[in-house]
């Protein structure tokens, strides 16, 4: 299945391969589905490939062969691969009496209500984030460190190159101390927050946005305060 950004590109592609014989620039691309980024594209481009639809060509500028179509599109229904004839082979069903080993109650034993601390800006910074806005579970795999976590909704797209969108719910571990690399919640002046890669050279600290677009900011080290560490991320489509 494919989301309407991935399709809407798939189509874009093909409608040019077949008027001009030559995929479309990634400008073009990026136009035609009206997003902020290139990279937006690139992602895009990287699941299609991954789902088999496109094949981009090696050594290549703007090599891109299209490899099937979804049904939507006229292409064929998937089949299986290999001539694969798939079995089903009986056994014994659990009675009300001797439950299966996996039962709905323990698989729900496995996710953990975090509270969504409202939103954080991924972009520039926004007001300090102090209240408890709803409610999301979240799977303890995610959780991978001890100690308190947290969720916020990301608003900005100053973290689109990390992989971070406008709209994603970000999973926060509770904690003040950072390594260089990592992206923090970082409270500026203890006024404002903002979802950045943090730095700390000597005496001052620096937020780096992951979007060419947003400059990096740097701040005395007292000016900053961090709140916690991304740990994982939450997205619906």
């Amino acid at each position: 299945m494919l989301t309407k950004k991935q399709l809407d590109l798939l189509e874009f592609i093909h409608t040019r391969l077949q008027r001009d014989g030559v995929p479309p620039s990634f400008d073009e691309m990026k136009d035609a589905l009206d997003l902020r980024s290139k990279s937006g594209i690139h992602r895009l481009i990287t699941a299609l490939e991954e789902r088999g639809f496109i094949r981009r060509l090696a050594h290549r500028a703007r090599a891109i062969e299209i490899v099937k179509l979804p049904e939507s599109m006229g292409g064929a229904p998937s089949a299986p691969k290999g001539g694969f004839d798939p079995k089903v082979i009986e056994g014994p069903h659990p009675s009300p009496t001797q439950p299966a080993n996996i039962t709905p109650q323990e698989i729900v034993m496995h996710a953990r209500e975090l509270p969504v601390m409202g939103k954080i800006a991924a972009g520039v910074p926004i007001e300090a984030i102090s209240h408890v806005d709803h409610h999301v579970a979240v799977p303890g795999q995610m959780l991978r460190s001890s100690g308190n976590h947290y969720a916020l909704e990301v608003k900005g797209d100053s973290m689109i190159e990390a992989g971070i969108n406008d709209g994603d719910v970000v999973i926060i571990r509770e904690t003040t101390t950072a390594d260089n690399g990592d992206i923090v919640v970082a409270l500026v002046e203890d006024q404002e927050a903002t979802l950045k890669k943090f730095h700390h050279n000597g005496s001052s600290i620096a937020l780096e946005a992951a979007n060419p677009a947003y400059e990096t900011r740097v701040y005395p080290e007292d000016k900053v305060k961090v709140q916690g560490c991304l740990v994982g991320l939450i997205r619906t489509y």
